[in-house]
């Protein structure tokens, strides 16, 4: 069994090391570390120098004014030269703890009909660290915990497909996690949460999560492509999805911001 780690960074100079440090220092020996860059201009590739002889270095001009649809392309990029049978995906402002790869392997070995594994992350903010805790129900909640990008290790197999799908396109404020976590959770079911302490998450200011602030216009159009999201997403599983109340006062005030 054979993982591959993709890492995706634009601008987290100031927390790349540690990332790659993390990788680097997991005590398991069959497994790869891939980096794709939004061509840094933060003095990440100065820092990237330190790797090369280390890591897989791919550095790809930005696709789109919008960051979401930048990582995605980037995963891509990766997933092309990637040759795990698992890609862990992990944000570069953020890190593993050193038996992330062991834990996940005897999960998998235990599972081997699992697409995905989330992990509950530590939330690094302020020095403290707290885990995420999930909502209750979780399968059965249309708004279910999201378990960041970092924490999510996905069937080589099964991301193509999902890229495939074009479950990518559109919806260009959505990220990579919320779709996986979706559709994981409404279509594919074939997941496993664990609580093991693997990943640590960096609460950053300015982050893709942190830079829309709640009852924005920007977070309404957000969450209005979420229920659309999901909503297409049924569809062509051929699926009704059944939109709530969340979704009408979303409407109602969405359109009294324009």
């Amino acid at each position: 069994m054979k993982f591959t780690i993709l890492i995706t960074s634009y601008n987290k100079g100031k927390y790349l090391k540690k990332c790659i440090h993390s990788c680097l220092n997991q005590n398991k020996s069959d497994y790869e570390i891939i980096l794709c860059d939004n061509y840094s201009n933060d003095g990440t590739t100065t820092i990237l120098t330190e790797f090369e002889n280390k890591i897989k270095i791919i550095k790809k001009k930005r696709v789109s004014k919008y960051a979401p649809v930048n990582q995605m392309d980037l995963i891509q990029e990766g997933l092309h030269i990637s040759k795990g049978d698992y890609i862990c995906l992990l944000d570069g402002d953020d890190y593993f703890y050193s038996d992330k790869l062991k834990t996940l392997e005897k999960y998998l070995n235990i599972n081997k009909n699992l697409n995905i594994i989330f992990d509950l992350p530590e939330i690094k903010k302020d020095h403290n660290l707290t885990q995420l805790k999930l909502k209750k129900k979780y399968q059965k909640n249309i708004w279910p915990t999201i378990i960041n990008t970092s924490s999510i290790t996905i069937k080589k197999d099964f991301l193509i497909k999902f890229f495939k799908k074009k479950l990518f396109e559109n919806f260009d404020l959505l990220e990579i996690d919320f779709r996986l976590n979706v559709y994981s959770r409404c279509i594919d079911k074939k997941f496993l949460i664990i609580s093991d302490k693997t990943t640590v998450y960096r609460y950053v200011e300015g982050s893709i999560i942190t830079s829309i602030k709640k009852f924005s216009k920007k977070w309404l159009i957000k969450r209005l492509q979420a229920h659309e999201y999901m909503s297409y997403i049924f569809k062509i599983n051929n699926l009704h999805y059944k939109y709530g109340i969340d979704w009408f006062f979303t409407k109602i005030l969405s359109i009294f911001l324009k």
